[in-house]
């Protein structure tokens, strides 16, 4: 007996697209084309400098480290005791390689932020090459490059929480809650 088996697209509401209250599936789309079975997200973090959360983006997995920096920078707000506006800008930033590119250092030079981003091998040689017209290296104070590490040790301290680390909320406004109240803890006196 020959049956008609099930339709070859069956109509369901799509993943990934936002509820009815907003609230979409955490990066399941690139672009205009779904990527099925692959849910991945990526926080971003500005630290103090002694690991404690001051700013958190919450963004899709392929979403680039260097587009997010100006916005991470522009959520800091530390209201210091007494009188006087709120500090909203950091010391000095020290940042990976990912942050390297030209105009997110003339940025930060038109902020007054002083940075240490050490140089992609693919600027040195451009740079090179260009003779003495290519100008001179970014200076890298590496004594204070060292202190870096600060901002992994917070992600592992993030991560010693299982739901973070596990991804059990697989909604993005559930995800972003934890990862804030989490963040909230560290900030607790004793905590550090």
């Amino acid at each position: 007996m020959d049956r008609a088996g099930a339709p070859a697209c069956p109509w369901r509401p799509q993943k990934g697209l936002p509820n009815k209250s907003g609230d979409a599936w955490c990066a399941r789309w690139r672009g205009n084309r779904p990527i099925p079975r692959r849910l991945s997200t990526k926080f971003h973090l500005a630290v103090d400098g002694r690991g404690r959360p001051l700013s958190i983006l919450f963004t899709p997995g392929q979403a680039g480290d260097n587009a997010q920096l100006l916005a991470l920078l522009d959520a800091i707000c530390l209201n210091k005791p007494g009188p006087g506006r709120p500090r909203k800008r950091p010391e000095v930033l020290i940042a990976d390689k990912g942050y390297a590119h030209d105009s997110t250092r003339r940025t930060l030079r038109q902020r007054g932020i002083r940075h240490v981003i050490p140089e992609r091998s693919d600027q040195v040689a451009r740079r090179v090459a260009k003779g003495s017209a290519g100008g001179r290296p970014p200076a890298l104070d590496k004594v204070i490059y060292k202190k870096r590490n600060v901002v992994e040790g917070c992600f592992n301290r993030l991560k010693q929480w299982r739901d973070l680390a596990t991804r059990y909320a697989k909604r993005a406004s559930l995800y972003r809650a934890s990862l804030v109240l989490i963040a909230a803890v560290i900030w607790l006196p004793g905590s550090t």
